[in-house]
């Protein structure tokens, strides 16, 4: 099982498409959440988009360290697993961010599931820990 803390090009492949992922934050109580979510890549980092006081939210911005999971769509065999922390979290960009990904995994223009008065936030993740199968 190779180990690295960079993403390389098979791991940015395979989150380049439809590609779901876990990603697991820390509860106050200490104890593990997970979330399914739509993820990009941006260089060496991973890019997550959510909404202002979620659940994940509220994890993140007390403690930024995460864990993610994938397996390729069409290989369950194929899997990474990543472990990281959040190192910039912003408003800015969410909007553009959430209907981005809804091209990719909904193929819609526009991300339809907006929440009266929700304010996007995108959390940028710097992986510590890679590793693949």
């Amino acid at each position: 099982m190779p180990r690295t803390n960079v993403l390389a090009p098979k791991i940015r492949e395979l989150l380049a498409e439809r590609t779901f992922v876990h990603l697991a934050t820390t509860m106050a109580d200490g104890g593990p959440q997970v979330s399914p979510v739509w993820v990009e890549t941006a260089g060496d980092t991973i890019v997550v988009n959510s909404a202002v006081g979620r659940l994940k939210d509220r994890n993140i911005r007390r403690d930024p360290r995460v864990a993610l999971s994938a397996v390729h769509p069409s290989d369950p065999y194929q899997a990474v697993m990543i472990r990281g922390r959040v190192i910039d979290i912003t408003e800015e960009g969410g909007e553009e961010g959430i209907d981005r990904l809804a091209r990719k995994y909904l193929g819609t223009e526009r991300y339809e599931w907006r929440r009266p008065g929700e304010v996007r936030v995108v959390y940028t993740i710097q992986p510590d820990f890679v590793a693949t199968l």
